[in-house]
């Protein structure tokens, strides 16, 4: 009989592993010690495969979450910030154990201009995105209906950051049906003196604005195109985060929100420029549906996605959410940027 080969191929400096089957020799009468032998080295092969990401580290309290945003104030306390009906607060001393304190605005009162995207007034508020700078937080948001480009970004402030502390500050921009984006998914990026967002899910992409740093509104009505993938254009959930001399652009692929038959996974470019062109690894633009996988569903870890970056102490923090069999859970990662890629610990 012929035997099949089983080996490992290393496929980047994640630790990524493919399986490399080749026919072998004839062998007349196998044994079953060298049937078990190349058993085990395929099992192997695809347990490595498991391997290539870490899992999420340890995390305690109320983590039920999905699109977190992370914020630390100046007093060294964590919050977070999540999709939910007034948008969900919890905060944390340590990062590992959080505690649900409440919401940004008060279910079945939420302002009154998110009304005309959702239709109703306890409605999810989705995707958050919270930076804390000179003692104040800044909270943009969406409002939308799922499916739909009826959607429109909002923005509030906080000293505290606690509920009943905001103040909303109104629309920064939305889009109708037809429009070349959908504004949902919104990410601040303050770039010295420079305030940038990202946006955007499928309905053509991700797009970039700038904002003014003394309203937080649009400073222009000029639409930057950094990432699509044409066909579905299933990409969303941007975040530009800068490390060293470059810009990366992560996001998130494919389906999200459907329990264990999510396919969310994260990718990433980079750029020399905040604006793009980002391109992965390859070399393959962002533009052009170019994307290099940063994390996938891995084991028992199922449709990572919703992320949000922040440099912390020990270094920079992924927060993204996961699913379980029974809901959707916060997952926290530190990331190494050291190759020039990121690649999570």
């Amino acid at each position: 009989m012929r035997y099949l080969s089983v080996s490992l191929v290393r496929n980047n400096d994640r630790g990524e592993c493919s399986i490399k089957l080749a026919l072998a020799q004839t062998v007349t009468h196998p044994s079953s010690a060298a049937m078990l032998f190349f058993a085990s080295v395929g099992a192997l092969a695809l347990s490595t495969l498991a391997w290539a990401y870490p899992n999420p580290g340890a995390v305690s309290g109320d983590t039920n979450v999905a699109d977190p945003t992370l914020c630390k104030d100046s007093a060294g306390t964590y919050f977070l910030f999540s999709t939910a009906p007034g948008i969900q607060i919890r905060t944390s001393t340590d990062r590992t154990n959080w505690k649900l304190v409440g919401t940004v605005w008060t279910v079945g009162k939420e302002p009154a201009g998110t009304v005309s995207f959702t239709g109703d007034a306890s409605a999810n508020l989705w995707a958050p995105d919270c930076t804390y700078k000179d003692g104040e937080f800044y909270l943009y948001y969406a409002a939308s209906t799922f499916g739909t480009q009826n959607s429109g970004i909002f923005f509030a402030k906080s000293k505290t950051g606690l509920p009943g502390s905001w103040t909303d500050m109104g629309l920064v921009t939305s889009t109708k049906s037809g429009d070349n984006f959908n504004a949902i998914d919104p990410n601040l990026l303050i770039d010295g003196s420079t305030w940038r967002m990202s946006l955007g899910s499928f309905f053509g992409g991700i797009k970039g604005v700038t904002l003014s740093s003394s309203t937080g509104k649009l400073a222009s009505s000029s639409v930057t195109s950094l990432a699509q993938r044409g066909g579905s254009d299933a990409i969303e959930g941007s975040v530009v985060f800068k490390s060293g001399s470059y810009y990366y652009l992560f996001a998130s692929w494919d389906k999200c929100c459907d329990g264990l038959s999510s396919t969310y996974s994260i990718h990433v470019g980079r750029s020399k420029s905040a604006t793009g062109p980002f391109v992965d690894k390859a070399g393959v633009s962002l533009t052009n549906g170019g994307g290099t996988v940063v994390l996938e569903t891995h084991g028992s870890i199922v449709g990572p996605g919703g992320q949000d970056l922040m440099t912390d102490n020990d270094g920079v923090v992924i927060v993204y959410h996961y699913y379980t069999s029974t809901a959707s859970k916060l997952g926290i990662n530190l990331v190494d940027f050291s190759s020039g890629w990121p690649v999570l610990k």
